[in-house]
């Protein structure tokens, strides 16, 4: 669910102050141990730190984390917790004085950028030694690994993606035929309206005009708020990562689902026999691409043992178990296997990226386009 502003004010006001002195102090650091970086050291340092623990959003994290103390030595173990859960343990964790969470691994970009970064709840950490193959833009906060979402049609009814511009989504055929992950349950979606407003209404508007051949009238809304009003209207069914893949991807259907989700539901196409294909080509974009940061606890009692998995994650070794399907690492050196299901690496260029520049402006304005999507929603 999504907190209200009145909660944020009160947040702000509990962590603020000596926290943001905090932050600042430790970016200051940081930079200066970009000059002294020795990996080794850092190894024998984070071997005399307590235990670590990880959040993490897939269950993968939990093997990730036993590779991690067999390399090294250090003791680590990973939770999944999801999104708006990390947020909550984090800001409460550091207000009752115990860490218990000392590294989290793709969280609420929003709410990292507008509300734990800021406030000091947690600092971000780039490896020095691997930040040549690490895009400036990824490097603060450090975007471990972004998870791609993607327009999505079944290849047992279709040989190709039925649709070639989003604008096609808005229309009466597609109605009652959506499905997305629930925006008021993972508010990315709604994020996600915001930052296509933000950085790429003109290209909505484009795309509207390319579709059919007239301008789009924006004279009273931003060519978003045009499409995802019409889209809202469409009635698209709103569920869990699961359900939204099945809708497209499950065989035997008449009239299946058209989606997006997130290219890790393709190994599904393997594991449980589903024909999930992936647009490309659409205008104005064939998907997104949504960080997952890796951030370190502020108070955590060990910062060198939280740094060494961070370093890890940037690693083709420690990602691994996340590229398999589809996550794209922050470092650039990692490409995805070769085997990965959803062919995602030929089409990267065709994701709108997200910006985190902008995030906390998603998070002020995250619960004007639920309710927006609320107010135009028909089924």
């Amino acid at each position: 669910m999504a907190h209200s502003n009145q909660t944020r004010s009160a947040r702000r006001g509990l962590l603020a102050g000596a926290a943001v002195l905090v932050f600042a102090s430790a970016l200051s650091a940081a930079a200066h141990a970009e000059d002294t970086f020795d990996l080794n050291a850092l190894i024998d340092a984070a071997k005399k730190e307590p235990p670590i623990t990880v959040y993490a959003v897939t269950g993968k994290i939990v093997d990730t984390a036993q590779a991690f103390t067999k390399k090294y030595g250090v003791q680590a173990s990973g939770k999944k917790v999801n999104e708006a859960t990390q947020v909550e343990l984090l800001i409460r964790e550091r207000q009752a004085g115990n860490v218990v969470g000392d590294v989290s691994v793709a969280t609420d970009v929003a709410a990292a950028v507008g509300e734990l970064l800021p406030e000091g709840v947690v600092t971000s950490w780039a490896p020095p030694d691997l930040q040549q193959d690490i895009p400036e833009r990824l490097r603060t906060p450090l975007v471990v690994a972004s998870d791609a979402h993607v327009w999505t049609y079944n290849t047992e009814k279709y040989e190709k993606c039925p649709v070639t511009n989003i604008w096609q989504l808005t229309e009466p055929q597609w109605k009652g035929k959506l499905a997305m992950l629930d925006l008021f349950d993972k508010p990315l979606y709604a994020d996600w309206f915001n930052q296509i407003e933000t950085h790429h209404d003109a290209d909505v508007a484009k795309a509207y005009e390319a579709l059919y051949g007239k301008k789009l009238d924006t004279s009273s809304e931003s060519a978003t708020a045009a499409w995802v009003k019409a889209f809202a209207e469409n009635g698209p069914l709103l569920s869990d990562s699961t359900t939204v893949a099945d809708a497209a991807g499950a065989p035997g259907q008449s009239d299946p689902f058209f989606v997006i989700t997130s290219t890790a539901k393709y190994r599904d196409n393997e594991a449980k026999g589903l024909k999930l294909g992936l647009c490309t080509g659409v205008q104005p974009f064939s998907g997104f691409l949504y960080p997952g940061f890796g951030l370190i606890a502020t108070n955590t009692k060990s910062p060198n043992a939280a740094k060494l998995f961070v370093r890890y994650l940037m690693t083709e070794e420690g990602i691994a178990p996340q590229t398999v399907d589809g996550k794209i690492s922050g470092n650039s050196a990692i490409s995805l296997p070769s085997d990965e299901p959803s062919g995602i690496a030929a089409h990267l260029d065709e994701l709108m990226a997200f910006d985190a520049s902008t995030a906390a402006a998603d998070l002020d304005k995250r619960e004007g386009w639920q309710d927006f999507w609320r107010m135009n929603y028909k089924k």
